[in-house]
């Protein structure tokens, strides 16, 4: 794990002529003996959107080279992510029909669980096969929950709903579950419904310190979302660093494996804090709006595409992330073995 660094040791006055820093610079390969951060292709996790009803793949285009996926081309794109050596794939499904309570959400032939299914009969251990519990692609009104009469998000019925979906995502072969939904009391609903029924071998990541972000816009065309309004009442004040601590330490002692800080490069500050302290591995997910900046900048030639996108996710694993999500896993991690060769 990667920590910020302690303060600068106080010595003797350097001698004149003595010190000198770039020595330590002078080749790529004194810098690779010396590099204090590295990517390795199995800390990466290559999110994915797979679509019902499709029969071709579909592009998006606030992401260009990302794709709503076929049953068929989801299932080539999870091999080659093993095949290239990335650690896990994330599974956001997109449904033909929503409704209030987001029913296909845990239907054993809702999209996202038969993706689950696809995925591991295609790499079965080879990633860690991992998807996203919430029922923001699954409502028709897009938020996370489950409404009130009045429009609110209803918390404690929404846990109903969510240890349900955790049931079936187990049912389809998840490895883990993303619970990404910010509802209090989320991880140990779920935790408590996966152990009743004996899957106490189903791991938890908790989007602990998720915030209200305006990066999320392209993930919204990614999954059609419905949402009209925002989700401020129940993901995090931008503002707030502190209250990420909470979030961590709430979820940790309700039982997640893992926690997760979202976005990524604008909370690296979060993500540092968390890293810090956290008991459990930390994830950061470096989300649509950042790959689309990124991608929208290269296309103009006003940056190196290659040397952005690796720098980015260093800087990423530089603030503690133990693992990252990236839309670029796959490619990153061939660049990353084609380095090293």
């Amino acid at each position: 794990m990667t920590h910020a660094p302690g303060p600068v040791p106080v010595g003797p006055v350097p001698v004149p002529g003595r010190t000198r820093l770039r020595r330590l610079r002078t080749s790529p390969a004194m810098r690779r003996l010396v590099a204090q951060t590295r990517v390795d292709p199995a800390d990466l996790v290559l999110p994915v959107f797979v679509r019902e009803g499709l029969t071709e793949p579909r592009p998006l285009s606030s992401m260009p080279g990302v794709l709503q996926h076929t049953r068929d081309s989801l299932r080539r794109a999870a091999a080659q992510a093993a095949q290239a050596g990335v650690g896990g794939i994330m599974l956001f499904g997109v449904p033909e029909h929503r409704d209030a309570t987001g029913s296909q959400a845990d239907a054993p032939d809702g999209v996202l669980n038969v993706a689950i299914a696809d995925v591991v009969a295609e790499v079965g251990d080879a990633l860690v096969v991992q998807a996203d519990l919430c029922l923001d692609e699954f409502t028709d009104h897009g938020h996370c929950g489950v409404l009130t009469p009045h429009g609110a998000v209803d918390n404690d019925a929404t846990l109903e709903r969510y240890a349900s979906m955790a049931l079936a995502q187990a049912d389809a072969g998840a490895h883990l579950i993303g619970l990404s939904g910010m509802m209090d009391g989320q991880v140990a609903a779920t935790r408590d419904a996966l152990d009743a029924a004996g899957r106490t071998d189903v791991a938890l990541l908790a989007y602990a310190a998720k915030y209200a972000s305006a990066f999320y816009g392209p993930f919204r065309e990614a999954v059609e979302s419905q949402l009209h309004g925002d989700r401020r009442t129940y993901q995090m004040d931008p503002a707030n660093r502190r209250e990420a601590a909470r979030e961590v330490a709430a979820d940790v002692a309700e039982g997640a494996d893992v926690v997760m800080v979202k976005p990524a490069m604008s909370y690296l500050d979060v993500l540092a804090d968390v890293a810090a302290t956290s008991s459990v591995p930390v994830f950061a997910y470096q989300v649509s709006g950042e790959y689309a900046m990124i991608e929208a900048a290269a296309a103009q030639g006003w940056i190196d595409r290659r040397g952005a996108v690796t720098e980015s996710v260093l800087s990423i694993r530089r603030a503690g992330a133990d693992v990252v999500l990236t839309y670029w896993a796959t490619e990153l991690a061939a660049w990353l073995v084609e380095e090293r060769r």
